[in-house]
């Protein structure tokens, strides 16, 4: 399996105001996603496979936004598993409260605001050029949890081996970095916690796509990779989800990305 060396992103931006944060380099590159080859028991949801072309390379989380960061930058942990402690996934952030992290933590780390947001209206003006931190269009997480391979799973063909989910957790998030990392050495893109991403929810378009964003509107906004309550199928490296941008749920938590410079 490829397995990508790790950046400190601190040193990639030049930020001296932030702790450095271990992300893993996803390539430029055209990608098959969706219902692909290597997958089994996929959803009309999945359907079509389809290709997409990521003009830019993307710096993506090593892991899943933790209690510690979200503490540290919002001054406050919304968890219900705050007991598990500082290393475990946030949870209970909405999509809209993730995109105001997002924009916090770019402040914090002397980066450019990716979003505007008045009142629950939020715009992305800049789209994938902009440097600051940002949630991953649905294109840019999948690719990212696929590794550069074609299996079930992000990071492998076993769950155990790679994910939290119901079959595992009892019932409860853990710690991040206790399972195996796919071939971009990214942590707990199946389970865990699922991870809102930008797009709108919709159904596929069969076409090649440049950079995608998703559909123009919606009612919902996607995440992806499963849940420490969810079944295994959940945790499939093409499932997808949707809730509304202001729901919280012990379920759903984030993972942000830049485009790299």
């Amino acid at each position: 399996m490829r397995r990508a060396g790790l950046v400190a992103l601190g040193a990639v931006v030049g930020c001296a105001k932030s702790v450095s944060l271990p992300v893993g380099r996803v390539p430029a590159g055209t990608y098959e996603v969706g219902c692909t080859a290597g997958q089994r028991g996929c959803l009309p949801i999945e359907r079509p496979s389809h290709t997409v072309t990521l003009t830019r390379s993307v710096l993506v989380m090593e892991t899943e936004v933790t209690q510690g960061l979200w503490q540290a930058v919002m001054g406050s942990n919304p968890s219900l598993f705050s007991a598990c402690g500082p290393e475990c996934p946030v949870e209970q952030v909405s999509w809209e409260d993730a995109v105001r992290f997002a924009n916090a933590l770019s402040a914090r780390d002397g980066l450019e605001p990716c979003y505007e947001l008045t009142g629950s209206t939020v715009s992305w003006p800049k789209g994938v050029t902009c440097a600051g931190w940002r949630l991953p269009t649905e294109a840019e997480w999948e690719v990212a949890a696929r590794g550069g391979v074609d299996e079930k799973y992000p990071g492998g063909g076993e769950l155990d081996a790679v994910g939290w989910t119901g079959q595992n957790s009892d019932k409860a998030t853990h710690p991040v970095k206790q399972k195996a990392a796919n071939g971009y050495g990214l942590y707990d893109m199946s389970g865990n916690v699922w991870e809102w991403v930008w797009d709108w929810y919709g159904p596929y378009s069969s076409g090649a796509q440049v950079d995608p964003v998703g559909p123009a509107s919606g009612s919902d906004r996607a995440f992806r990779g499963g849940s420490w309550f969810d079944v295994a199928a959940y945790a499939r490296v093409p499932m997808r989800g949707s809730h509304s941008p202001d729901k919280r749920l012990s379920v759903i938590g984030l993972r942000l990305v830049q485009t790299a410079p």
